[in-house]
């Protein structure tokens, strides 16, 4: 494919973007280990393509060595499908199938191709429809606890996979398997999402931010905080001591003042104590 020097130049920039951002979620989430076999599901839609891209630049840089093992599963119908469909049986005897063969071939990490936005749809996803607050870890250990499953995309945008891709020219291969239709509800969230963006920069990034940030004991989730166990801390105080020692830095007024409440007050008359 020919592209312009501008198109090369954007590229670039969209290459070393992608790069710097599957470094970081690697680094902070330990993904890759020393001779770690990472096995890439190469599903033949965008973001597994550029997973595997990505991967495969990082691997010749990376401070461990690590061997990748791209796997592409034949479901057997018609053009052979991207593979996000919207039936959660199919996902579900994919998703075996493809452990089975992690195992087989020995590889310590599945990688997939889920990014920043598939995080935060299925965080919304959940919120309005599960009534649950969970979203899609960076690094899960698999139910039965033999596969470890990575997803390098965590920090990267969408937007910049879908044009990367476009501008390398990967041979993108739809999904016809079923006759399966898009997903109405994960589409109203994407939309709504990609409203705020344009509506409201830097949402998104506030939104991943928080789930980045959480505090168990702000929430109200009984398993997730021991609410029933909360106790005081006491503090030992001499005699004829008060609080007013713990209080903030700031001025207030003497208790003998009350008397004036709900009357006109001559601030001048006030006996006013400052603490410095």
């Amino acid at each position: 494919m020919n592209i312009t020097q501008q198109q090369k130049i954007r590229l670039n920039k969209l290459q070393k973007r992608l790069r710097r951002e599957m470094s970081l979620a690697i680094q902070d989430y330990n993904m890759i280990e020393h001779n770690d076999v990472i096995m890439v599901c190469l599903s033949g839609g965008k973001d597994s393509y550029t997973l595997l891209d990505i991967l495969l630049n990082l691997q010749h840089k990376a401070p461990v060595h690590f061997s990748i093992i791209a796997v592409n599963l034949d479901q057997k119908q018609p053009h052979y499908p991207e593979g996000k469909t919207t039936c959660s049986l199919c996902s579900r005897l994919r998703r075996g199938t493809l452990y089975g063969f992690a195992q087989k071939i020995g590889a310590t990490k599945i990688a997939l191709g889920h990014h920043r936005d598939d995080i935060i749809e299925t965080l919304f996803l959940n919120l309005f429809y599960g009534g649950k607050m969970k979203a899609m870890p960076p690094k899960l250990l698999s139910d039965d606890k033999t596969n470890i499953i990575i997803r390098p995309l965590s920090y990267s945008r969408e937007k910049d996979i879908q044009e990367y891709s476009q501008l390398k020219a990967f041979p993108i291969i739809p999904c016809n398997l079923c006759g399966s239709q898009e997903n109405l509800k994960r589409k109203m969230i994407k939309d709504m999402l990609q409203g705020w963006d344009k509506q409201f920069p830097g949402r998104i990034e506030s939104i991943f931010s928080a789930l980045q940030n959480t505090s168990p004991s702000q929430m109200v989730d009984l398993k997730q905080f021991n609410f029933s166990e909360l106790k005081t801390e006491k503090t030992t105080t001499h005699q004829g001591e008060t609080f007013e020692a713990y209080l903030p830095a700031f001025d207030f007024i003497d208790n003998k003042i009350n008397h004036f409440s709900g009357k006109n007050v001559n601030l001048d008359t006030l006996n006013v104590k400052n603490i410095t």
